[in-house]
């Protein structure tokens, strides 16, 4: 198989031996300087009887987990992009808090604005405010405002960390493993949507697609679909390479479950059981796989990746395909046994060790046997993704000591459409990949169930922001996508009438051109 034969007008040169591979690690050089200590209590648990212990690792007291491979200063870049993400959602109740208590001021809409523009970064609607002294104060649809504005505020701003970076990089390495493209169709729960840029440690910009649906079960015939694009790219245009090149494309599966609260804070689409969430995403590749075969033949064909994660730990699963590109639920890498195994190691006897587990897990037999290994291009990719993924889990048990604290929901928003490339945070938004409400029913019913709990039961309205991208290339395409914000959004007050009419069902409408970094533009509502 041909895996690099790209031409270099798409992907810049690589250095030579300036670094190692995408994805295999960190440079031998930032390690010099780290000690090397074993990091395992003597009995293997935890010093405090009080605190649950550290998933990942028992560590002796006041010292952290300190794994070899692991991408320090990316995390430290992480880490500052989610506080602050974050911290400006969870600031807006605090600030509306604090302005309620002056609605009655003689001078509270200049009042009001200041809060708000030194506590939040952005003015209210003005008519809100100025309303105020016939009755309370709107909170209600202030809330969702508040919101809707953060949400753009915070889009804006995060186009200037370049969430691109390493796009050619990853591209190359992607190439070279046999893959001119990858795509991803995780959860649509709001805990998986920081899978590309903390759990997999991907640019934005790698993966073909990473369309969410609710228990990861995806469109079948719309991403035959997808399929056939890439390909029509491949023989049109010869990007990312061309048709006779001898690469695949990749469809990968994520699902998920919860190891501190299995039966309840697992997959709501598949009521928490993580067997049948795993045996409902492979049985959903097999059938993309064979739609394409079936269609096409002549060759056509497609790899396809199960991958599972805990949402506790970001640690994830990935599911070993055999010699024939066949998978099963019983043959796979846990990764948080492999940071385990290898945490007091050096960074080549750690490398060494994710080969090996992929070669345990291959020649397993009983249940899981397989027909032999995966091509070398398949290896080579999984053991990146652990590898990346190491960093995850030592970021989770570095700021939360091993398991996140919101083990369950705690989404800020709903995101309807196309979802925002801008945002990849965990537990930040639900996430409803929809043409129409009608078919994307399921991941909006999944989503205002979530947001019962967390906000209407609260007395605060389930924020929906409704997100379409358009071509600007196609006459016509913007104003067509901006009538479909406004049907999506009609349809979505009309199913759930009862919230809208009490004020607990706000929605905001964006669209967005399909080039990567355009702005967010705003959809006004139309007055009835």
């Amino acid at each position: 198989m041909n895996t690099r034969n790209r031409p270099e007008r798409n992907i810049r040169p690589q250095p030579a031996a300036s670094r190692p591979p995408y994805g295999l690690g960190t440079p031998a050089g930032a390690l010099q300087a780290r000690p090397r200590q074993p990091v395992f209590a003597p009995q293997g648990i935890a010093l405090n009887p009080d605190v649950a212990p550290n998933p990942a690792c028992s560590t002796d007291a006041g010292r952290p987990c300190r794994h070899p491979l692991t991408n320090e200063v990316e995390n430290q870049r992480l880490l500052a992009h989610e506080l602050t993400v974050k911290g400006s959602f969870d600031a807006i109740v605090p600030v509306l808090k604090r302005i309620a208590g002056v609605q009655h001021e003689t001078d509270f809409t200049e009042r009001a604005q200041a809060i708000a523009r030194e506590q939040l970064g952005f003015e209210l609607p003005a008519q809100i405010l100025a309303d105020a002294w016939v009755a309370d104060l709107d909170m209600r649809a202030l809330y969702g405002e508040c919101v809707m504005r953060t949400l753009r505020l915070m889009a804006e701003r995060a186009q200037i960390n370049n969430p691109h970076q390493g796009t050619d990089e990853a591209v190359a390495f992607f190439l070279d493993s046999g893959y001119h493209a990858v795509d991803i169709s995780p959860c649509s729960d709001g805990r998986l949507k920081g899978l590309v840029r903390y759990i997999l440690r991907l640019p934005d910009g790698a993966v073909r697609s990473r369309k969410a649906y609710a228990g990861a079960m995806f469109d079948v015939d719309a991403n035959v679909k997808r399929w056939v694009e890439t390909e029509l790219m491949r023989f049109r245009e010869g990007r990312p390479v061309t048709a006779d090149a001898g690469t695949r494309y990749l469809k990968v599966v994520v699902y998920h479950w919860s190891s501190s609260d299995p039966t309840h804070e697992g997959c709501a689409a598949h009521c928490s059981n993580v067997t049948v969430a795993a045996e409902a995403g492979l049985k959903r590749l097999n059938e993309f796989r064979q739609a394409i075969e079936n269609s096409f033949c002549c060759g056509a064909s497609v790899d396809t990746l199960l991958i599972g994660v805990d949402t506790d730990t970001d640690a994830i699963k990935v599911h070993v395909p055999d010699a024939a590109v066949e998978m099963n639920l019983y043959r796979f890498v846990d990764n948080i046994e492999l940071y385990r195994d290898s945490v007091n190691d050096d960074a080549s006897t750690a490398r060494l060790k994710v080969h090996q587990a992929i070669q345990a897990a291959s020649a397993i037999t009983g249940w899981g046997a397989g027909s032999g290994e995966p091509h070398e291009g398949m290896r080579r990719l999984i053991a990146s993704l652990l590898i990346n993924n190491l960093s995850q889990i030592e970021y989770v048990c570095s700021n939360w000591g091993g398991r996140y604290a919101d083990i369950g929901h705690a989404e800020r928003f709903i995101s309807v459409g196309d979802g925002f490339e801008e945002f990849q945070l965990r537990n930040l938004a639900y996430f409803a990949h929809l043409h129409t409400v009608e078919e994307g029913a399921p991941d909006m019913d999944v989503g205002i169930k979530i947001f019962t709990k967390l906000n209407v039961r609260h007395g605060l309205p389930a924020p929906v922001a409704i997100h379409f991208r358009y071509d600007n290339r196609v006459p016509g395409c913007r104003e067509r996508t901006v009538e479909r914000c406004q049907r999506v959004k009609g349809a979505i007050e009309s199913r759930y009438a009862d919230l809208a009419q009490k004020g607990l069902l706000v929605c905001g409408m964006t669209v967005q051109d399909k080039r990567p970094g355009s702005p967010i533009e705003l959809v006004e509502a139309v007055v009835a």
